[in-house]
């Protein structure tokens, strides 16, 4: 860190220097709590299992602008691939600032913590209230972090109007793409049963693989949707197959299948389990299926929340960005369910999850004069 660092790029390194590899905040929590309270936020850590969180909020009254966001990290993988250390930020010759979190999300936090004290300085009474709900719990599981702690404002009655991730959602340059929604996710795991035997005598066995190929490429091959001017169709990917003892002489007694449906919102979690099972029926097949359910798609239409996120952008940048529902899943899942409008908007995810990842450091100062022109829009007096 040097004293020619801007204060986004300052938070930033301090967070990329805490490794926080999922679930282990490692201590940015407590530390991001620290900051917001001196800014007037009231603090209440909340720990589910072991994973920490935090619901931080400034002000009563609604409407309530809230800041989401993970401070957890995947593990940075092979050391030796890294060009520097994945936990120490440095900013190369090319002005990119290097470390594990730098652009998933460690760098948007850091522009909504400069934005917003930048915004309160302006604006110390502004008209609603705004809060921050982070989680070290988004890169692993996601079942003791964002969900519990919705689960416990809507237990409360605690409503969020409007809803920021700072997921990085650029592609090509800061601000050309929002995800104003996110496709469902529906994983399986189908088990064929067969009987195993000897490959010299098939008539004594059934080849679970052999049964499995005709419903499988049935499956494949359906048409469960075709999507919609927001979405795109609904997609079944098979994501792995194993069977067999590793022999050659050997029909295995079984097919494990593990397969995904990222769908769109002209389909739901029950029509996707009918259908399949149907097929799988049809074929005549003994089978075990179990069903997880990692996402229902969500959408934010055209409104103040998405009007303000377009002008802002184009106000720093000079770009119109492009609405997106594309990518994975979200903690944005768990938030718009409750009735809130939520996008998600960061830095670039060229490098996201890689050995080597970076962001522009530039490119953070930008995000959070985005962010604080949001706020002033939003929620300005």
């Amino acid at each position: 860190m040097t004293a020619s660092d801007s204060p986004t790029l300052q938070w930033a390194k301090t967070l990329i220097q805490r490794p926080s590899i999922t679930p282990d905040d490692a201590g940015c929590l407590p530390l991001i709590g620290d900051h917001l309270k001196k800014l007037g936020f009231t603090l209440e850590p909340l720990r589910f299992g072991e994973v920490e969180n935090l619901w931080a909020r400034r002000g009563n009254q609604g409407p309530l602008f809230c800041f989401a966001g993970h401070t957890d990290v995947v593990p940075p993988g092979p050391l030796a691939a890294w060009e520097t250390p994945p936990f120490d930020p440095q900013v190369d010759a090319q002005g990119f600032l290097r470390g594990r979190g730098a652009a998933d999300m460690k760098g948007s936090i850091a522009a909504m913590l400069t934005a917003v004290e930048r915004f309160l300085t302006d604006c110390p009474n502004p008209e609603g209230s705004l809060a921050f709900l982070l989680t070290s719990d988004e890169e692993g599981p996601a079942v003791n972090g964002t969900v519990k702690v919705i689960e416990h404002l809507e237990a409360r009655h605690e409503k969020i109007t409007w809803c920021l991730v700072g997921e990085p959602s650029s592609t090509q340059q800061l601000g050309d793409v929002i995800k104003n929604g996110r496709r469902g996710s529906l994983g399986a795991r189908l088990v064929i049963h067969g009987k195993q035997g000897h490959v010299a005598y098939p008539h004594l066995a059934a080849n679970p693989i052999h049964l499995a190929a005709p419903a499988l490429n049935a499956l494949v091959n359906e048409c469960w949707d075709e999507g919609n001017d927001h979405f795109p169709a609904t997609s079944l990917q098979i994501s792995n197959i194993q069977a067999g003892t590793g022999a050659t002489n050997v029909i295995p007694g079984q097919l494990e299948v593990l397969f995904n449906f990222r769908f769109s919102t002209e389909n739901n979690e029950a029509s996707l389990r009918q259908r399949t099972e149907a097929l799988l029926d049809a074929h005549g097949l003994r089978y075990d299926l179990e069903w997880q359910l990692s996402g229902q798609p969500f959408l934010t239409p055209s409104g103040r929340l998405v009007e303000a996120t377009c002008q802002s952008i184009s106000q720093v940048t000079g770009i119109q960005p492009q609405l997106s529902t594309s990518g994975g899943t979200s903690d944005g899942r768990f938030i718009a369910p409750t009735g809130a409008e939520v996008i998600e908007l960061g830095p670039l995810n060229a490098t996201i999850h890689q050995v080597n990842e970076r962001v522009k450091a530039a490119d953070l100062d930008q995000l959070s004069l985005i962010y604080e022109k949001m706020l002033h829009q939003l929620l300005g007096d």
